[in-house]
């Protein structure tokens, strides 16, 4: 059976496996997904690995199409991602509308997890907001970076550390069993990334890479979208 190959963020993980049956069903193929931070994403595109489609932020997206990796023109916005935090189920839920807030409940973490400080949009992120907080120090002991926001919060629920604070993309958070969204980032600490998707210049399915980007941005994945934390 035909295989399309994906590579993206892990922000549109969830979203892709909630409509990758019907999806491989209709279109008589198999969907085969690769998900991690963005930068890295990029860097495996760069480096010669086969893809028919690319999901990544609107800024890195713009970069390959301009230097010819990705098709111009073929470019759609799945939609806005907020940055948001995480704790365990049945953990108090304190308010978090203010960089204040914000810092109280990092201090008092017993475990930090959250996404590439490098190669991860939400990891890059996140090191910044600590940074401003006067954080980054004090908490080094506690920090717990994984290779995307999906495998860190898959580890938070896991190990289920009494005190555990996460921090990544919201739809990492939302399709994560085991953790919960507290809320997202402080207005003024906050982050929005615009997530596109895109075909390959070099892909071996464009016709079919275009049919799910369709199906990713259509009106008829609209809910799913909103459900899993695209605005």
């Amino acid at each position: 059976m035909t295989q399309l190959r994906l590579m993206s963020g892990g922000a549109a993980q969830g979203l892709v496996d909630a409509l990758r049956e019907r999806f491989e069903r209709e279109h008589a193929c198999t969907v085969k997904g690769t998900f991690g931070a963005v930068g890295l994403m990029r860097d495996h595109l760069l480096a010669g690995e086969p893809s028919d489609l690319m999901i990544l932020s609107q800024t890195l997206i713009d970069q390959l199409v301009l230097e010819g990796h990705l098709v111009a023109g073929s470019a759609q916005a799945l939609g806005v991602v907020k940055t948001g935090v995480a704790v365990l189920p049945g953990a108090p839920r304190p308010a978090l509308q203010t960089p204040e807030q914000l810092k109280g409940l990092l201090s008092q973490a017993t475990a930090v997890y959250f996404p590439d400080p490098v190669k991860a949009t939400a990891g890059i992120h996140f090191m910044k907001v600590l940074e401003q907080l006067g954080l980054r120090e004090i908490l080094s002991d506690r920090l717990c970076p994984y290779p995307n926001g999906a495998t860190a919060m898959r580890e938070m629920a896991a190990q289920a550390r009494p005190g555990a604070v996460g921090c990544t993309q919201v739809t990492e958070i939302m399709y994560t069993p085991g953790v919960s969204l507290l809320d997202v980032l402080p207005e003024s600490l906050g982050l929005s990334t615009v997530y596109t998707a895109a075909v390959c210049t070099r892909a071996a399915e464009p016709d079919r890479a275009r049919a799910l980007i369709t199906a990713l941005t259509g009106e008829a994945a609209a809910q799913l979208r909103r459900e899993g934390g695209f605005v």
